[in-house]
């Protein structure tokens, strides 16, 4: 009897831990690689945008003090060609005020490397564009912030997942472009975006290796 009951109480610890497990996968709720591949693969035209020149117009516009700003609901989005491009967007965790992420979203950063590697995206290079809620924070610090976080996210893929960098454009847009432009204060604002850019440049052929002179014949001794 008493065997019995230990087995008892051994399976339903066991149930316990499954059901416990369960919960947790549906709190996390992390994307499967096929659930990404199926955002992103459905490029048709890349945007016509200069990376280098937008980062200066987020980080010029965030330190300004426009009198008659309209405030974060009315704001003009500062890039609105990139809502043409197939995008994911992941609730990537971060610490505080950081670009630390958390270890809870490490399996959706590599659910997205393993998407970038899949047949139907490597042709592809894509950018990663990190975003922060309105909150108590400068529109410059929420700018930088921004940054910092997408060049995180960039990082981890190549250093971890060895993605190759020039498939990899990071840029934070801060404020200055809201997921959800009637409500700024929403966490969806601080969503991260893998957009697909590009395609990657087709390599020129290397010309063939000229043959190897032949070797001469040593002259005969009379």
């Amino acid at each position: 009897m008493r065997a019995t009951g230990l087995a008892i109480a051994r399976t339903g610890i066991a149930l316990g831990f499954v059901l416990l497990a369960g919960t947790a996968g549906a709190q996390t709720g992390a994307p499967t690689r096929d659930d990404i591949v199926g955002k992103l693969n459905h490029f048709e035209e890349a945007a016509e945008v200069d990376l280098p020149a937008l980062k200066q117009q987020v980080m010029e516009r965030a330190k300004t003090r426009i009198k008659n700003d309209p405030g974060p609901v009315n704001r003009p989005l500062i890039a609105p060609e990139l809502a043409k491009l197939p995008a994911f967007n992941a609730q990537i965790q971060f610490d505080a005020d950081t670009p630390i992420i958390q270890p809870a979203s490490y399996q959706t950063v590599g659910r997205i490397a393993d998407a970038l590697v899949h047949s139907s995206l490597l042709p592809y290079t894509f950018l990663i564009v990190g975003h922060v809620e309105s909150n108590s924070k400068t529109r410059e610090a929420n700018a930088i912030l921004s940054q910092r976080r997408a060049d995180a996210i960039r990082d981890v893929l190549v250093n971890t997942f060895k993605i190759s960098t020039k498939r990899l454009h990071p840029i934070g847009l801060g404020e200055e472009q809201f997921l959800d432009r009637a409500k700024p204060t929403s966490a969806v604002n601080g969503q991260l975006q893998i957009l697909t850019y590009a395609k990657l440049p087709e390599e020129a052929p290397r010309p063939a290796a000229a043959p190897a002179p032949a070797a001469k014949k040593p002259a005969k001794k009379r």
